[in-house]
């Protein structure tokens, strides 16, 4: 049984969300647990499915069907995190500054978080990040082959 298939994301989520909390803590200068989620650097939803993508390339090769269903999935995840989701980020701070502006209105709810999506330097990082992971586990895991 080859479980590079299960081993692969997990490690991207596990390694790209490490990176993420290392880099938000040292740009905070404090542990940066609010920080935890969507957005920042690199993105773990790139990761993850870029992880497959190439861990399916790199063990059946670009031809295999599997391949293309993998590349097809990162392309979807990957335009949701840069376009819808970074859409959702800037309502969200546009609700908050009309809550703000309210004259006599308490707020009825706490603030909406504003960090939805990611900019291209962060899926880039994520995309880079889950291919190294998917190479390192062909690298270090070949016995299924």
């Amino acid at each position: 049984m080859d479980l590079s298939y299960l081993l692969t994301p997990l490690l991207a989520w596990l390694v790209a969300g490490s990176l993420k909390f290392l880099i938000n803590s040292l740009r905070a200068g404090k542990p940066a647990f609010g920080l935890i989620g969507y957005g920042g650097m690199p993105s773990n939803h790139s990761a993850i499915v870029s992880s497959m993508a190439a861990l399916v390339a790199f063990k059946q090769g670009i031809g295999h069907p599997a391949f293309g269903v993998a590349l097809t999935l990162a392309f979807i995840v990957v335009l949701d995190a840069s376009s819808l989701r970074r859409q959702v980020g800037q309502h969200a701070q546009a609700i908050n500054r009309l809550q703000a502006q309210a004259p006599d209105a308490a707020p009825t709810a706490p603030p909406l978080r504003e960090r939805m999506g990611h900019s291209l330097a962060e899926i880039v990082g994520g995309v880079v990040c889950g291919i190294l992971l998917a190479w390192a586990v062909q690298a270090w895991l070949p016995l299924y082959d």
